[in-house]
């Protein structure tokens, strides 16, 4: 009986193996249906991807009514470089391509060939050839309200001195050109930290800007600021010659340092006007016009502007800020007093002032008052 039992058994285990191995190749069969399916879908989705992405790659058509025009040169761009015009022309537009478009020649001057340093004149026709400029997001450069406008302190035609606010939100020149209008030429003559208030030259002409930066390198307009730093200062007058380098931080932010390898020679003479203990007020006159300049000078010397983010005593600021002098102050005490310069074109002599701001002058007279 045992001899017919045991093939009866494997009888039964090879039936059982028979019938597990249809069930099995009918789950592989389905599963390469599936895969085959997915690879069919994707091979007819393939080419509109790759249309898709060579569409991305191709440059976006030009529009059908985009010409070459010309733009006649005004008085006021009388002698510029023709970089320089156009640069400011065409904002947008990279530098490479406006040096490549005068090279090619299709930047002309009075319909002949030109190189980028050439100098316009009045009346000039520049040919701008056809060319897409691209928008900035949030360019919008909002007007100055009537009542921020800065003070006036001198106007003529070829010359707008203002007195700027400490801590506007937007570029100064920008929103001046936003309230004035594109067609006025506006510029510049120099420049004033963001927390820095006073006394700034804007040329309302081409040739008055570039005689202020002829007159401003060779030393011919006075600068003189007023200042509060920290500290007793010492000397009655005191010139101070240390060089000064600009450098970037990690976080891209610009910066001035002490660097007598690398620094460019730099002269401030600070004068001491009153001493309050804690906090000396000065007046300083700058003999150049280095980034930071004061800012750096005096912190060197042991004595940083009282309020100054950058190069201050930053515990010091914030006690400061909550009224350690006798009146809480919250700012950089930083202010270009007097301008002294001869007129650009007419020659005249201006003796331009502004006197402290009323947060400024608030907090030397309650120091004064405290003093007595």
């Amino acid at each position: 009986m045992s001899t017919e039992r045991h093939p009866q058994k494997n009888a039964t285990d090879k039936e059982v193996t028979n019938r597990k191995r249809p069930e099995a190749k009918g789950r592989t069969r389905k599963g390469k249906d599936i895969l085959e399916q997915i690879r069919s879908a994707q091979k007819e989705q393939k080419p509109s991807v790759q249309k898709q992405e060579k569409a991305r790659r191709l440059p976006k058509p030009e529009p059908q009514n985009l010409k070459a025009r010309l733009v006649t040169v005004s008085a006021a761009n009388e002698g510029q470089r023709l970089d320089n015009f156009l640069i400011t022309l065409l904002k947008g537009v990279p530098k490479s391509h406006i040096y490549r478009m005068v090279r090619n020649g299709e930047v002309r001057i009075n319909k002949g060939r030109v190189k980028v340093e050439a100098r316009l004149k009045a009346g000039d026709l520049v040919r701008i050839p056809p060319i897409r400029v691209e928008e900035k997001p949030n360019s919008y450069v909002p007007p100055i309200k009537s009542e921020d406008m800065p003070n006036i302190l001198f106007e003529d035609k070829d010359l707008l001195i203002v007195e700027k606010p400490a801590g506007i939100s937007y570029g100064l020149i920008e929103r001046m050109r936003t309230t004035f209008g594109s067609d006025q030429f506006l510029e510049l003559a120099h420049r004033l930290d963001r927390d820095t208030s006073g006394v700034i030259i804007l040329a309302k002409s081409r040739r008055a800007l570039v005689r202020l930066h002829e007159m401003m390198r060779e030393g011919e307009v006075q600068k003189v600021y007023l200042t509060l730093v920290k500290g007793d200062w010492v000397n009655d007058r005191q010139h101070v010659k240390l060089p000064l380098h600009k450098f970037l931080t990690a976080s891209g932010e610009r910066r001035v340092k002490v660097d007598k390898e690398e620094g460019l020679p730099s002269h401030s003479i600070f004068t001491l006007i009153e001493r309050f203990g804690q906090v000396s007020y000065l007046e300083v006159e700058l003999k150049t016009g280095r980034t930071h300049q004061i800012r750096v000078h005096a912190q060197a010397s042991g004595f940083p502007l009282v309020g100054d983010d950058k190069y201050g005593d930053f515990d010091f600021n914030a006690k400061v800020e909550q009224g350690l002098l006798g009146v809480p102050f919250k700012r950089m005490f930083l202010h270009a007093h007097r301008l002294t310069l001869n007129h650009p074109i007419s020659g005249d002599k201006l003796i331009i002032e502004s006197p402290l701001p009323a947060e400024c002058k608030q907090l030397i007279e309650v120091l004064e008052k405290n003093a007595k």
